[in-house]
């Protein structure tokens, strides 16, 4: 199973880990609608289960409902690495002190889910682990037992 952002987000809230408020998009009329909504800057970021959306211009931050609107257009104008863009999600725009990266993936040779995290998070993950594998950690979690306390 492949989650978009939005999709995780919402998943996060439910266990009570604070997201910022937002909503999807698919036209720029519903973007700027959720801007206005808002009532403050925003980040409008492209839904697609890609990596690289920063780098290929699909996340970008707006100050007015009219910035959202137009930016939004833009991106929904885009395909990123041959997925084209079909929504976007519109969510408060937050001062970022650090950022990590956390991701699950199935080891299909292994058959069990993998969970990764990096204090090296961000639209470079790629680089991370391509440059510096070792600042990855990967966790195999056993399909029976699910995630342990350690």
């Amino acid at each position: 199973m492949k989650l978009q952002e939005h999709q995780s987000k919402r998943i996060f809230a439910q266990y009570g880990v604070p997201v910022p408020e937002g909503g999807v998009a698919t036209t720029r009329q519903e973007a700027r609608e959720i801007a206005e909504r808002l009532g403050k800057p925003v980040a409008v970021k492209a839904q697609v289960l890609v990596g690289g959306r920063g780098k290929a211009g699909g996340i970008k931050l707006a100050e007015t409902p009219e910035a959202a609107e137009a930016i939004a257009a833009q991106i929904l104008d885009m395909d990123i690495r041959g997925l084209p863009v079909r929504s976007v999600l519109v969510e408060e725009a937050a001062d970022i002190a650090s950022e990590i990266y956390l991701g699950m993936v199935i080891d299909r040779s292994a058959k069990t889910p993998v969970m990764m995290a990096s204090s090296e998070g961000g639209v470079e993950i790629e680089e991370v682990a391509r440059r510096t594998p070792e600042k990855i950690i990967k966790l195999t979690i056993d399909p029976f037992l699910g995630l342990q306390d350690y």
